[in-house]
């Protein structure tokens, strides 16, 4: 995929906000080497954690500074090197639509209600795609900020339809059959095709009722793809009591990848519903920090994130994969 002009953009809005939140090193620390070298150290090593926290009645806790926080990378506590309240940085952001036939009665609702999220939550800056999922996966829209070919998008949306503008990769039906559920397979392609190449906060929002049926990749490599891209996982689960949903698939994506389950049950609980991610996207707390751990063996470094008042909630991812040297 070739970068634009407008990612480009993107990225150095990130890369200039994300220099303000560093602090500069020691000049008795700072290596002989060009002067390339330590910005290039820097992208390399540092973890980077947005975290939305809330107490015990789920209200999200605005006010809280970096001492209120402890990170640990596999058991071991680590230094915070960054902290900010910044809610400006721009947000990549996929909306992932189950168009299989068990959401033949809520797509018209879920079509409503997704467009008026994206009106809310999408600011100056940033950028959504939309991608459909069933048999098959279709990008309805690529990157853009434009509502209007967001809104055209979603409206294109039909239950088992194929359509024409799959993703490179799209495994196609399965088997040539037009039942199935391609949940994983689109999760994979958005994660590795498209937000694989995006700077800054990244989030994929599915509306789905997580059964899948026929993807050609597992659970297990979903979930790595989002962790691989940085990507937070938040899922509306929207079941047809006649087909029910799959609560622990769903649990898995949203727990692993520091994101938000939401179970809906009516159309005025998927209006809340957009309403509350929109509301998490918008009131994360941005820690960055340098693991002790510099061994480039591309393995995964389990993270926690907890709040010192044990009556809060932190919501962040649950690891990332080290560089492989």
């Amino acid at each position: 995929m070739q970068t634009s002009s407008k990612t480009l953009t993107r990225t150095l809005v990130w890369s200039l906000s994300f220099s303000l939140l560093v602090p500069a090193l020691p000049k008795a620390q700072e290596p002989k080497a060009p002067a390339q070298a330590p910005t290039i150290k820097a992208e390399v090593n540092l973890v980077n954690l947005f975290a939305t926290v809330r107490d015990k009645n789920k209200r999200i806790v605005t006010d809280l500074k970096q001492d209120d926080f402890k990170v640990t990378e596999d058991g071991h506590e680590e230094k915070i090197s960054f902290f900010s309240k910044e809610m400006a940085l721009p947000i990549t952001l996929g909306l992932l639509l189950d168009t299989s036939g068990s959401e033949q009665n809520m797509l018209g609702a879920i079509q409503d209600a997704g467009a008026r999220f994206l009106h809310r939550v999408l600011r100056k800056g940033d950028e959504a795609l939309i991608i459909s999922f069933d048999t098959d996966v279709d990008l309805l829209a690529d990157f853009t900020d434009d509502r209007s070919i967001l809104d055209r998008a979603i409206n294109k949306a039909r239950i088992n339809t194929p359509g024409g503008g799959y993703i490179a990769g799209n495994p196609g039906p399965v088997g040539g059959n037009m039942t199935g559920t391609a949940l994983y397979d689109a999760i994979y392609l958005a994660c590795g095709d498209k937000l694989n190449g995006e700077a800054g906060r990244k989030a994929i929002v599915i509306v789905t009722d997580a059964q899948d049926e026929g993807s050609k990749v597992r659970l297990e490599e979903a979930i790595e793809a989002a962790q691989r891209t940085d990507t937070v996982i938040h899922l509306l689960l929207v079941a047809d009591p006649r087909f029910g949903g799959n609560v622990g698939v769903a649990r898995r994506l949203t727990d692993e990848t520091g994101g938000r389950l939401i179970i809906v049950n009516s159309e005025k609980k998927l209006e809340e519903a957009f309403d509350q991610i929109s509301e998490e996207l918008r009131s994360q707390y941005t820690l960055g920090y340098y693991p002790t751990n510099t061994a480039k063996d591309g393995k995964f470094r389990k993270i926690r994130v907890d709040a010192n008042n044990h009556d809060y909630k932190v919501l962040a991812r649950k690891g990332y994969y080290a560089p492989k040297g």
